[in-house]
């Protein structure tokens, strides 16, 4: 069986909203084993986003603990933490957040520019490696603004996996795309995870969530539901079922 990748144990985080204690996630227990691809549901104010932040080391938790590849995270500082975020997560956002005066190579790049032993040949050959791993390295001297809502978010994908994170973090990734494009994103996503990748996909979207092989699902903070999904759907099956029109590949 695939070692234990994440592991949180009791992990809970409570805001202060000036008078009022706001519990955001309560204890929550979870394991994600090496390779899994997960979908974390559940609507808005129901603590997703709060675990994403908290698995993706964005923010501390209040109590509990946080094992992440054998390193405690919920025991490190701020820089510690700005480290572990380089060198084992990739994050895919709903915005992309790619810089707009910069090449999508330049973007994918800038992950490899806090390592001081990558020189820039071989930040390039990473860098248009994971261009060619998401299908899109023909636009990597395109600019941002020359590129569709599906090209952008394969760079932002590329960025995510350039370092060889420990497991992608994808938040809402589909969130601003059209159906088509979001099948082919999964598409993308579905492939990582066949080469060996883990996933962690946050979405609101039955539909999508069906691509990933596990579901867990939050209310006011608790995760209320943890099951595996027998028959994932195929984005590949499903691009292919397309209209020829909508079909061809115009992201």
């Amino acid at each position: 069986m695939p070692e234990v990748l994440l592991k949180t144990i009791g992990l809970a985080k409570t805001y202060q909203m000036g008078e009022v204690q706001v519990q955001a996630l309560r204890c929550v227990d979870l394991e994600v084993r090496s390779g899994e691809f997960i979908a974390i549901m559940g609507a808005s104010g129901s603590g997703k986003t709060t675990l994403m932040n908290l698995l993706g080391c964005l923010d501390h938790s209040s109590t509990g603990e946080y094992i992440l590849d054998g390193i405690p995270v919920h025991k490190m500082n701020d820089n510690e933490l700005t480290a572990i975020r380089n060198q084992k997560i990739g994050y895919v956002f709903q915005s992309f957040y790619l810089l707009p005066r910069t090449t999508a190579l330049e973007n994918v790049e800038l992950p490899l520019l806090y390592c001081h032993k990558c020189r820039l040949r071989e930040r390039h050959e990473k860098a248009t490696k994971a261009l060619e791993i998401v299908g899109i390295q023909d636009r990597a001297h395109h600019h941002p603004n020359q590129l569709s809502g599906g090209q952008q978010q394969r760079v932002a994908i590329a960025r995510a996996i350039v370092n060889d994170p420990v497991f992608i973090l994808a938040d809402e990734p589909t969130g601003n795309l059209d159906t088509r494009t979001s099948i082919e994103v999964m598409n993308v996503f579905q492939q990582l995870h066949a080469q060996g990748k883990t996933v962690v996909l946050v979405t609101h979207e039955m539909d999508i969530a069906m691509y990933a092989q596990r579901h867990l699902t939050f209310r006011d903070g608790r995760l209320i539901s943890d099951k595996i999904n027998p028959n994932p759907k195929s984005a590949k099956a499903d691009l292919l079922k397309l209209p020829k029109a909508d079909a061809e590949e115009t992201t």
